[in-house]
């Protein structure tokens, strides 16, 4: 009985173990990667610049199932967008679940709308689909989560649905039908233009691959 314990708690130590990253994990654009160590917990954070940038997860593939992160970003207008790249093509084809933690809890109906955003690039953009088909690719996040704190994000895509949860709430703040079917896997971290961002506790559950 005691090496069969021995045995089970050693998986689970190498399992955890496999999931540490270094930065040549990574296929980095337009960012630089650093990863610290918090308490344990690997914290992968990209910095900010002009343009938006990605930092694609190498040997990472997902098209149907689940990607549960927690993400940190600022409460500084228009200098956080964070969020996760998927069914990604190339560096520029893909699609986007990202946050805005600067609208979470604004006075300003308008920019708390706009707190949690879908897009497939490179045709289908923030300013097109907002033109286009205002209040369908963004929404509010009730309750919003503290602008300047870690929220947990879990994005679940069945078909050519997506739904966006924050924060373990049971209600998505999100729903949406892709805009796209790249046929694209690569996934990764995501910043927009002028931002930088921190994510941990990556966990990507695959039904369909």
């Amino acid at each position: 009985m005691k090496a069969c314990f021995t045995i089970a708690i050693l998986l689970v130590y190498v399992g955890c173990f496999a999931q540490q990253k270094t930065e040549k994990d990574f296929a980095v654009r337009n960012r630089t990667i650093s990863i610290t160590n918090d308490g344990g917990v690997q914290v992968i954070h990209l910095n900010d610049r002009d343009n938006d940038g990605v930092a694609w997860i190498n040997g990472e593939q997902f098209t149907q199932g689940s990607i549960e992160v927690d993400i940190k970003g600022k409460d500084v207008l228009q200098r956080s967008f964070v969020g996760i790249a998927l069914h990604g093509v190339n560096d520029t084809t893909f699609e986007v679940i990202y946050f805005r933690p600067f609208n979470f809890r604004s006075t300003d109906p308008a920019r708390k709308a706009h707190a949690v955003q879908y897009v497939a690039l490179p045709g289908y953009d923030w300013p097109k689909l907002r033109s286009e088909h205002p209040n369908q690719y963004e929404k509010p996040i009730d309750p919003a989560p503290d602008p300047n704190e870690w929220f947990h994000a879990r994005i679940e895509v069945s078909g050519s649905t997506i739904k966006v949860f924050v924060n373990n709430n049971t209600t998505p703040a999100l729903i949406v039908d892709e805009l796209v079917h790249t046929n694209g896997k690569m996934v990764g971290y995501w910043v927009g233009n002028g931002s930088d961002g921190n994510w941990k506790n990556l966990k990507i559950t695959r039904t369909n691959d």
